[in-house]
């Protein structure tokens, strides 16, 4: 069990912290949490993981590359750990969770192991193993884990007491050297889906929905620390809902709570609830902080989509005109193995009700090629979904067979791996085509941009007026080149000076290529909002 004693770094001086991530924005709002929460018990964050007293690593299983780099820096830790054996190794994240123990016992070096849903109890057990050396242990290393295994702690109805987890977001920092303007807010944990070849309801578990009083609290607190765009996270952003007239209050304070169960018409909830939902919440923090600029949120399931959450977009001026809508495939037959809930059909008809409401709305999707029987005519379905959707950018993933999933049970991975390489390569192309054509109809604008960072490529561009080809940089002059994104998530690369970043500009876009637009700034930072 983890020492009981206060965890603060436990040498003279501060403890020094390595913390790589991978996966998506809800491992990125985790690390930051993380970050956050050992800063303030003294520890220390460097960039050299071989300098380091703890590395840890934040870990996806969503899909095979990213656990497979995992497995390739703990083969260099390995060898690091025989010069310096006293190094704290952790393994955090979703791959800790579905790996269990076995991960600790394949892989001697991994010190500390926790769970998504466990993170709150992370410092206490890197502080247990700093604590005790090895000495002490005769030379033995046993791994510290804290680990949801099949009994969920916060699976039994609204057991929100016991969710001290809430406590790791209540906690985050609000200080303005910890963004550049820019911030996730989680409102929802874990997903009720089952998708077949989905492992996050057995690494996150079931969805538990946050406050909204806190999730607007928090907003208001990372604007009045000088941020400016909000990302709402969540596995399924658009099932939030919070029934007011369950909830369970600790200190005076919502707990979070587990949420109802969710059909094709949304939410079942009982007649007379005051249930605040996610097209509610939208609306609250729009109106509630006002200095707030950039209102987004990802990602959406598409059979629950309402056409409130619309209404509510398209009156709230300052959330962004931007919709991620996974649609995974675009064959029936293979939607319903996938467990997806829905048609082609009506993937189609909800695109049309969001450019209805939003005639600038710009979407995104993802898909999944060579899932198990996928033939071709299920591939060219998928193609022709591609060219109807016309979507601004789709992320193309061929399939590979997760360990803890239905689907890896259920099916055979019976599509040789070059095929889905073809048909990747295929959707790829198509989506290109596409992708280039939503970019060239901005040339001309004049469009606002949240300046996210400086990028590495220095120069000067060529071929600037000819969008049928990429942007080519040659090094004839020194320049500053900036990345950022408009209101519809499309990425805008301009020349200017660093000290925009974390603001909006104003560019004008004067050429469009497959993957970004180019342009230049017209004015100085936008005040906002």
């Amino acid at each position: 069990m983890p020492s009981q004693t206060a965890p603060n770094p436990p040498s003279a001086g501060p403890r020094t912290v390595f913390l790589e991530t991978f996966g998506c924005q809800m491992n990125v709002l985790d690390s930051q949490l993380v970050r956050g929460q050992l800063l303030g018990l003294g520890y220390r964050f460097i960039d050299r993981w071989e300098e380091a007293d703890v590395i840890l690593y934040n870990t996806c299983s969503v899909r095979e590359h990213a656990e497979q780099k995992v497995y390739s820096r703990l083969g260099w830790v390995a060898l690091h750990k025989r010069e310096r054996p006293e190094v704290v190794v952790g393994v955090i994240g979703c791959m800790a969770e579905r790996e269990g123990l076995d991960l600790a016992r394949r892989f001697r070096q991994v010190d500390v192991m926790c769970g998504p849903g466990e993170l709150d109890k992370l410092p206490m057990l890197i502080d247990n193993v700093l604590r005790t050396s090895l000495d002490r242990r005769g030379g033995k290393r046993a791994a510290q884990a804290a680990l949801q295994g099949n009994n969920h702690r916060r699976s039994t109805t609204l057991a929100a007491a016991e969710d001290e987890l809430e406590l790791l977001d209540l906690a985050r920092s609000f200080s303005p050297d910890e963004h550049q303007g820019s911030a996730y807010v989680r409102i929802t944990r874990g997903c009720n889906k089952f998708c077949t070849y989905c492992v996050v309801p057995n690494t996150r578990g079931r969805e538990v929905h946050r406050s909204p009083d806190a999730i607007v609290e928090e907003c208001r607190k990372l604007v009045d620390s000088g941020v400016i765009e909000i990302t709402l996270i969540g596995q399924t952003v658009n099932h939030y809902h919070y029934d007011h007239g369950a909830a369970v209050q600790v200190n005076g304070v919502a707990q979070p709570q587990i949420g109802a169960t969710v059909g094709a018409d949304g939410p079942r909830i009982k007649a007379g609830s005051r249930v605040t939902a996610f097209a509610d919440l939208l609306y609250r923090i729009h109106e509630e902080v006002p200095d707030l600029a950039r209102l987004r949120f990802v990602t959406n399931f598409p059979r629950d989509f309402g056409d409130d959450i619309l209404h509510v977009m398209r009156a709230c001026p300052r959330i962004c005109r931007y919709l991620h809508l996974p649609v995974q495939s675009g064959s029936n037959r293979i939607l319903k193995l996938m467990n997806r809930g829905y048609v082609v059909e009506e993937y189609l008809e909800l695109l049309d009700r969001a450019r209805a409401a939003l005639p600038d709305v710009q979407i995104a999707s993802d898909l999944i090629c060579g899932f198990p029987t996928e033939t071709q005519a299920d591939h060219d379905a998928t193609c022709e979904l591609t060219r109807k959707a016309r979507w601004k950018n789709a992320f193309i993933f061929k399939y590979s067979p997760r360990p803890g999933t239905a689907a890896i049970e259920r099916f055979t991975d019976d599509v040789p791996d070059d095929v889905k390489r073809q048909r990747n390569n295929e959707l790829l192309a198509i989506q290109s085509v596409i992708s280039r054509e939503v970019h060239e109809a901005c040339v001309g604008k004049c469009v606002r941009v949240f300046v996210e960072s400086v990028t590495d490529r220095r120069g000067s561009p060529t071929n600037a007026a000819d969008p049928a080809v990429e942007l080519r940089w040659q090094p004839t002059r020194e320049v500053t080149q900036l990345s950022g994104r408009t209101d519809g998530d499309l990425i805008v690369l301009f020349e200017g000076d660093p000290s925009v970043v974390g603001t909006i500009v104003e560019v004008e876009i004067r050429s469009a290529a497959a993957l970004s637009l180019f342009g230049s700034q017209v004015n100085e930072a936008i005040q906002v909002p």
